[in-house]
C-alpha cells in the first residue's frame, strides 16, 4: 500500500473468532488444544487484508464485553449472556470451554505477529472501533458482524462497515445506500432505529409495540430521538396517538437507551501502532506458537499476505 494512499482497517476481533468458531470444524493441536477459532482468525484477516489492502490494521478488542455503566443504564443489557456467578464478582460471558481456551493464543499470535491489538478498560471493543474510526484523517473498513455499527458509517468520511453476518467470504460492503436501502433510515440515524426496534441479542427490550418499520417512518418525519420526544411531550404535534402513547410508556426506557446504543467515540484509544506489519515482531515465538498449536499453514498464509502489501 502506498504511502500517500492510507486505509485503516479496524476488526471487532470476538466478532469474528465467534464466527471462525462456529464457522470452521473443530480441530485440535497435537496437544490437545482446540484451535479452529485460532486457524479460522488468521484466514479471516489474511483474506480481507489481501482483498482491501490496509495500510494500518488493529484488532479492537472487548477489555468489556459488559460495561457497568451500561448494565446502570439498562440492567437487561446482554444479561441473557452471562455465567452465574458469586455475587462479588464480574460478570462472565457465556464463551464455549473450547473457545476460551483458545482467545490467550489468538492473544498471543496476534502479538507475535505485530498486529496492533487495542482494548480500553470499560468499554467493549465497539467503542474502540468508534473511536478510531471517527476523524480516523483516512477511509476506514469496519470488518463485523455487528449491526449496531452501522451508526459509524459515513461515506464523506469515507467509513464503510465490511458486514461478515452471512460469513467472511459472503461479506457486504455497507456504505450509506445499503443503510438507507435496507431500513430506510441515514446511518447517523441507526442508533436510534436501533434504541426504538430493540435488539434481542443485546438485551434492547425497544419500544414495545413499534417495529422496524414504524420505527424508520418516525425518525423520517422527526429526525432523531430529541425530536421525537420533543414531539411526543407536545400535545399540538403531528405525531399519532397510537406512537405517543407507545413513546410515552416507554419513557424510562428512552431517557438511557439511547445512550447505551450509542458507541462512544472519544475514548483514550491511541498510542499503538497501527501500521500493517510486513515481517512478524517475533518471529520465533511466532514459529514455536505455529508449531505447538498446529498453526504453520495459516500463520503462513498470514505473513504471505502481509509482505504482498
Amino acid at each position: 500500500m502506498a504511502a500517500d494512499n492510507p486505509r485503516l482497517m479496524l476488526l471487532d476481533t470476538a466478532s469474528m473468532y465467534f464466527r471462525a468458531f462456529f464457522g470452521v470444524p473443530e480441530i485440535k493441536a497435537d496437544n490437545g488444544t482446540p484451535v479452529n477459532a485460532v486457524r479460522g482468525l488468521l484466514d479471516f484477516i489474511s483474506r480481507m487484508v489481501g482483498e482491501y489492502s490496509p495500510s494500518h490494521l488493529v484488532c479492537c478488542w472487548d477489555n468489556d464485553w459488559r460495561p457497568q455503566w451500561r448494565v446502570d443504564l439498562i440492567p437487561s443489557y446482554k444479561g441473557h449472556r452471562v455465567v452465574a456467578v458469586r455475587q462479588d464478582q464480574p460478570d462472565l460471558e457465556e464463551v464455549p470451554d473450547p473457545l476460551e481456551r483458545q482467545v490467550p493464543v489468538i492473544r498471543a499470535v496476534l502479538d507475535a505477529v505485530g498486529i496492533a491489538v487495542v482494548g480500553v478498560d470499560g468499554y467493549e471493543a465497539d467503542d474502540v472501533i468508534g473511536t478510531l474510526a471517527t476523524d480516523a484523517g483516512m477511509p476506514v473498513d469496519v470488518v463485523t458482524g455487528d449491526r449496531d455499527l452501522f451508526q459509524l458509517v459515513d461515506d464523506d468520511a469515507a467509513v464503510r462497515v465490511l458486514y461478515i453476518a452471512r460469513g467472511v467470504s459472503k461479506h457486504e460492503r455497507v456504505t450509506a445506500d445499503v443503510v438507507r436501502d435496507k431500513y430506510d433510515v441515514e446511518p447517523h440515524q441507526y442508533a436510534d432505529f436501533a434504541t426504538l426496534r430493540g435488539d434481542a441479542s443485546d438485551g434492547l427490550p425497544g419500544v414495545k409495540g413499534i417495529g422496524e418499520k414504524t420505527a424508520a417512518t418516525l425518525l423520517q418525519r422527526f429526525g432523531d430521538m430529541p425530536g421525537l420526544l420533543a414531539a411526543a411531550d407536545d400535545p399540538d404535534s403531528d405525531l399519532g396517538p397510537n406512537p405517543r402513547s407507545r413513546i410515552a410508556a416507554a419513557a424510562d426506557y428512552l431517557a438511557v437507551a439511547p445512550r447505551v446504543v450509542a458507541v462512544v467515540r472519544d475514548l483514550d484509544a491511541g498510542g499503538a501502532d497501527t501500521t500493517l506489519p510486513r515481517e512478524p515482531r517475533d518471529p520465533e515465538l511466532l514459529a514455536a506458537l505455529a508449531e505447538e498449536f498446529n498453526l504453520e499453514g495459516p500463520v503462513e498464509r498470514l505473513l504471505t499476505t502481509l509482505r504482498g502489501r
